[in-house]
């Protein structure tokens, strides 16, 4: 019965650090951009595309 006892208390001593690691991360502006990440990936393959331009130029290859 003491065994019930100790893993209830682990767990819940557990389950308190994850809350507060959670909250903490929410009062740090972890959580505050959420418009960034959705339109990321339409942005990266205009950078890609001009490297990759700058890099032909570079080497003197052209399409």
């Amino acid at each position: 019965m003491s065994i019930i006892i100790l893993l209830i208390l682990i767990s819940l001593s557990i389950a308190i650090i994850f809350l507060l690691i959670f909250y903490w991360s929410m009062k740090s502006g972890q959580y505050d951009d959420t418009y960034t990440p959705s339109v990321r990936m339409l942005f990266e393959e205009k950078s890609k595309k001009s490297s990759n331009q700058k890099l032909n130029k570079k080497q003197g290859v052209t399409k």
